[in-house]
Formats: C-alpha cells, sequence, structure tokens
C-alpha cells in the first residue's frame, strides 16, 4: 500500500520565498561584479561590446532592485522592516547613486545634474533611501533622453528629494495609480506596480510625531519630463 503525504501544511511558503530570494539576490550580486570587471577589460573601442555589456549590466541591477523590494516588502508585511535612522548627507548619498548606475549612464551619455548643498544632512535611513532613489534613477536612465536632474533641499521642514527627467513623461495611468494599493496595481502595464509602492512604503516609515513622508508624481519640471518628489520630515 502506497501512503501519500501531504506538505503543505508544514511549508511556509512566504518564507521559502523570501529565504529563495535571498539567495538569489546574493548570486546575482556577484553576477553584477563580474559584469562590471568584464567592461574594464573590453577595448575601448568595440562599442558594441561595450553597449551589450552596459545593457547587460542594467538589467541585472533592476532585477537586483526588484529581489531587495519584494525582501523589504516581506518584511513589512512581517512589521520587521528594518527602519535604522542615523545622519545621512545627501551629497554622498546622490553620488552613490550615480555611481552604481555609472556604467549604463555612460554608455548611453545621459548627463546627470546633482543639484545639492555638501552640507546637507537629514536623519534617515539611509540604505532604504538609497535604494528608493536608485530606482527611481534606473527608470529615468530608461525613460529619460539625455539628461537627468537629482536634487535635494529642506521645504516646510520636510527634506524633498527630487528626480527629473527629459522623457515622454509618466503616463496617465502611473499618475492615477501613484496612491493607489498594492492590491489595486495591475503590473503588467509599464512603470506601474512593485517600485511605486515600495517607494511609498519607505517614505511612509518614515515619521516624526503626527508627520510621515510621501512621495508625488507629476510631470513638468525643469527638464520637461517625469518628476518623482519624495519628502521626507
Amino acid at each position: 500500500m502506497t501512503e501519500q503525504y501531504s506538505t503543505s501544511s508544514q511549508i511556509d511558503f512566504s518564507s521559502v520565498l523570501a529565504a529563495a530570494v535571498h539567495d538569489m539576490k546574493n548570486s546575482l550580486f556577484l553576477l553584477i561584479q563580474s559584469i562590471e570587471n568584464l567592461a574594464l577589460e573590453l577595448p575601448d573601442d568595440d562599442h558594441k561590446a561595450l553597449s551589450q555589456v552596459a545593457n547587460v549590466h542594467y538589467e541585472a541591477s533592476r532585477l537586483n532592485t526588484n529581489l531587495v523590494q519584494i525582501l523589504s516588502l516581506y518584511r513589512a508585511e512581517l512589521e520587521k522592516l528594518p527602519i535604522t535612522v542615523d545622519e545621512c548627507f545627501l551629497y554622498d548619498l546622490l553620488h552613490d547613486v550615480v555611481g552604481s548606475n555609472l556604467l549604463y549612464i555612460e554608455q548611453k551619455k545621459i548627463d546627470i545634474n546633482i543639484d545639492v548643498d555638501e552640507s546637507l544632512s537629514w536623519y534617515l535611513d539611509s540604505e532604504l533611501v538609497y535604494l528608493l532613489v536608485n530606482d527611481v534613477v534606473v527608470n529615468a536612465l530608461k525613460y529619460g533622453t539625455s539628461n537627468i536632474r537629482l536634487s535635494a533641499q529642506i521645504k516646510n521642514q520636510y527634506l524633498v528629494l527630487t528626480v527629473e527627467d527629459d522623457g515622454d513623461g509618466y503616463p496617465d495611468s502611473m499618475l492615477e495609480n501613484s496612491t493607489a494599493d498594492m492590491t489595486e496595481l495591475q503590473l503588467s502595464q509599464g512603470r506601474t506596480g512593485l517600485g511605486l509602492f515600495f517607494a511609498r512604503l519607505i517614505a511612509a516609515a518614515h515619521r516624526q510625531g503626527d508627520k510621515c513622508g510621501e512621495i508625488s508624481l507629476t510631470n513638468g519640471g525643469t527638464l520637461g519630463g517625469s518628476v518623482f518628489e519624495v519628502k521626507l520630515p
């Protein structure tokens, strides 16, 4: 007689998935490092190979960002999203974001303008805010044409971080979904879904008294394209 066992009641699938995503993220990080090393070995005049390597690096970076977002959302669901607030100099944070995407920036010949006072600092979770800004910049690199502007300033007792590009701007569906719940988002439609919800989650996790962070999406700005703004108390 053959006995059949069901393991479904013994497995927490969300925990298994989170562990698998964590392993994939580590492997992908090593792959990204290998791609960067390969780019350094290529001759400067091999434009086709450099372009292909830059595109692969870009897509691998996007995938890595998505995996980090999934892990963060899982931890947030468990109410264990780690928030470590400390003083952060915005000049350094924005330059770190640009540096991590330099391979693709140079290949696509995008001009990046960073407008921030070198002495400007704020108390925030630098790792989470870095992930937020990096994801927005990655999208700006994809949809922008030749210019991206990153800026940071204090307005009405909030730190305001802004990413602008000279692309076609956010589609109407994305502007409408900027305040939608995760369950309401249609993840298959362009620049909507996980990244946007992740940005709102990180912003809202920054609280001071009765104030909490928020994001906003508009079109226009100084470059005429997409304008992403995050405000942190």
